[in-house]
């Protein structure tokens, strides 16, 4: 991040930016993974959308810094764009030499518990004991081998795309209809603080009625409503900027429920290592075709755009209710062996 505000080419951003990638490809999923060690199930999707929203928090405050920071062009006869990335790869430094002293990586190796305390948190999270079992290609197979890790990255991915779409192109959409450049960064604001919100009532709401798919439902039905108002209004302000806001709630509230969900579902430290990075892995491949989805030949309707994100949320919402009815069945199968105790419930 840092060397980024010193490069001189096209080739030195590219090669700041790959190792950028490098970095940061496993802080996501590593932090869901290592969070769910720590909660039970029942309490777990508040602690995973408070560390999502910190992608909010930070949308809503990075223009707000990035024009702070405009004023310092021309110091130290650097541009401004410069001092973004510098300043702000300081910051990610300084929290991750910060993050290497105050993070524990599991409850047995948290040293500020005493023993009895460790034990008690691996108890009440039924998880067990770290595993020493290596992944080579047959754990991977045997994993991929399972209909419902499938499922749930597709369950994602149908969730990201609108994401990126938003994060990338919710400016350019407000710009057509009417506003200065200011004005463009000031609307982006309000979808946000609303999909922040929604996010946190939700998150309140899953874990104390134990259920799951509804919420994700509710979101992905947020956003079929935002995309076909899009879609059929294209000269009323209103009915279009409540377009966006319903696309932002609903597409940023389902993400951390279904990454949550799909988690938390999964027995065992090596399952829980591949899912979390897969279903973040390859959801993430969703900013591919949101990137290439809002085409400036579009505008300023971008019917095509909108078209593609709806018929990846209507996938979503099909691999939503395949899902739940393969979680159904092994629940059944699970409780007709072995009644299960409340740390091991399963959630839907």
């Amino acid at each position: 991040m840092i060397c980024q505000g010193f490069v001189q080419n096209y080739s030195g951003l590219i090669a700041t930016r790959f190792f950028l990638g490098l970095a940061e490809a496993g802080i996501f999923p590593g932090s869901f993974y290592l969070i769910s060690f720590w909660y039970k199930r029942e309490e777990a999707q508040q602690r995973f959308t408070v560390y999502w929203c910190s992608v909010l928090t930070a949308s809503m405050f990075g223009g707000l810094l990035a024009s702070a920071i405009a004023n310092m062009d021309g110091i130290r006869g650097l541009s401004s764009w410069r001092w973004i990335f510098i300043l702000e790869g300081i910051a990610t430094v300084a929290v991750g030499f910060a993050a290497f002293f105050l993070v524990s990586d599991f409850p047995t190796d948290a040293k500020w518990l005493t023993e009895d305390e460790r034990e008690w948190v691996v108890t009440r999270t039924a998880i067990g004991e770290k595993s020493d079992q290596s992944i080579n290609a047959r754990t991977l197979l045997h994993f991929f081998a399972d209909v419902k890790n499938i499922l749930a990255g597709v369950m994602y991915f149908s969730v990201v795309i609108p994401i990126y779409a938003f994060a990338y192109f919710a400016p350019t959409i407000v710009k057509t209809l009417g506003y200065s450049a200011v004005n463009t960064q000031l609307h982006t604001v309000p979808p946000t603080a609303a999909a922040l919100a929604l996010c946190l009532i939700m998150a309140y709401l899953s874990d104390r009625t134990g259920l799951r798919s509804p919420f994700i439902g509710f979101g992905l039905g947020l956003i079929i409503s935002g995309l076909a108002i899009l879609i059929t209004v294209h000269h009323t302000f209103s009915a279009q900027y409540a377009g966006l806001c319903l696309v932002a709630m609903g597409a940023f509230s389902a993400g951390p429920i279904i990454i949550c969900w799909y988690v938390m579902s999964l027995d065992g430290h090596v399952n829980r290592s591949i899912g979390s990075a897969w279903i973040i892995g390859f959801g993430n491949t969703g900013g591919i075709v949101a990137t290439f989805a809002f085409l400036a030949k579009d505008a300023p309707r971008y019917h095509t755009g909108y078209s593609i994100l709806l018929a990846f949320v209507c996938l979503g919402s099909l691999a939503t209710a395949l899902y739940m009815a393969c979680v159904w069945r092994q629940v059944k199968r699970i409780r007709a062996n072995d009644p299960p105790e409340e740390g091991r419930r399963r959630y839907f």
